[in-house]
């Protein structure tokens, strides 16, 4: 197989239809796009699912009438509600907060609201036991065995997964939105593939019948077709990686700079956006690759 032929064929047929190429290739860009910025925003939710799952915190209130008897959860029942829950899987630390440190502790949380701050009166803020885990995994385990073991002066929990759940539901949201979109163009971009080389087919029908007659396979009359689909779906997949690295620059580094400055989100890096890169490389060679094959498949039968 003449290499040069093949080549030129490639280029003619570039020249022939420059239109639905560059058609083609925006579409595929913008597809691939789409679909990358779903896999960052996966990238992002899990390390900021595990940024958020290191901070949880568990806190157990104790009952008054416990508090009383015991202020500082040196006797039974308190001493033994933090004895078990310090020697169960997965805790890291079990910290005794009183009743004068928790009011210190709620009248610093709402400094700088004023109308609340005056409202908190000292001794209404219970005492409470503040866990934090070593391995979040067990943190539900933990949450659901105490929490209504009232026999251990337990009067109430305080359970932060579900601020953690709604947090990650908006970026599941983003994401399955990015890939909505990327699924309807997706769709678009293989009409135009397959429209794409149906044109370049029936405008070198001549060409290509003179070459069957003289024995030239059914590939080598073919393979200009199909590797024009795949250079094209090339060229959109470099556009979406570019893309993805100026939103990687003016919007997750500006937008969500305050974000990233507390540690609530995970920050997307450039290594976040070569790890994706190859995948879209991949996705534009097989999306174009299989379309132009199975439309030569079915269109081009002689």
């Amino acid at each position: 197989m003449r290499a040069n032929f093949i080549i030129s064929e490639v280029l003619n047929g570039f020249r022939r239809n420059v239109t639905m190429t560059i058609a083609m290739v925006l579409t595929t860009a913008i597809t691939l796009g789409m679909f990358g910025g779903g896999l960052l925003v996966i990238q992002m939710a899990d390390k900021s699912q595990q940024i958020f799952l290191d901070r949880v915190e568990m806190q157990f209130f104790v009952n008054d009438a416990v508090s009383d008897a015991d202020p500082n959860c040196q006797e039974s029942p308190c001493a033994e509600l933090r004895t078990d829950i310090e020697n169960e899987p997965g805790v890291g630390s079990v910290t005794f907060i009183d009743r004068e440190e928790a009011f210190e502790a709620a009248k610093q949380t709402f400094k700088d609201n004023p109308d609340i701050a005056n409202n908190i009166r000292e001794g209404t803020i219970p005492a409470s036991l503040k866990v934090r885990m070593s391995d979040p995994a067990q943190f539900g385990a933990v949450l659901d065995k105490y929490k209504d073991r009232k026999d251990l002066g337990v009067d109430g929990a305080l359970d932060q997964r579900e601020l953690v759940q709604r947090i990650f539901s908006v970026l599941d949201g983003t994401r399955n939105a990015a890939f909505a979109v990327a699924m309807v163009l997706a769709v678009a971009a293989i009409l135009l593939i397959v429209n794409t080389v149906q044109i370049a087919a029936f405008t070198r029908r001549t060409e290509v019948s003179i070459m069957r007659l003289v024995g030239a396979t059914r590939w080598y009359t073919q393979l200009p077709f199909l590797l024009e689909a795949v250079v094209a779906a090339l060229a959109g997949a470099f556009l979406a990686i570019g893309g993805l690295f100026a939103a990687k620059v003016f919007f997750f580094d500006n937008a969500l700079r305050d974000l990233y400055g507390v540690n609530i989100l995970a920050r997307i890096g450039i290594s976040d956006v070569l790890f994706v890169s190859p995948w879209l490389i991949l996705a534009g060679i097989l999306l174009s690759g299989v379309t132009a094959y199975v439309t030569l498949r079915v269109y081009v039968r002689e």
